[in-house]
């Protein structure tokens, strides 16, 4: 069960994938910015105890596999440069 910050991480998370997806056409582009300082404020209030798996996934602003460890898709990662999925 994710708490509410994770929540709020993942709905962050998705709004960038958007984003992201749309820059090429956008008209004004997204604040990109805005919502990596969001993801990076909400990295911060996650409580003792939370995977490291995501910590690290956060800590290394790999946000997409952020994105699908946090929708229970971790399986579909691939091994980064660092050796860790």
């Amino acid at each position: 069960m994710k708490t509410a910050v994770e929540n709020d991480l993942l709905a962050h998370l998705t709004q960038l994938e958007s984003a992201v997806k749309t820059m090429a056409t956008a008209k004004p582009k997204p604040d990109l910015l805005k919502i990596f300082g969001q993801i990076d404020a909400l990295a911060q209030q996650l409580p003792p105890g939370t995977d490291p798996t995501l910590l690290h996934y956060l800590h290394k602003k790999s946000y997409e596999k952020a994105r699908l460890y946090l929708q229970n898709r971790d399986a579909e990662n691939q091994l980064g440069n660092c050796r860790h999925v």
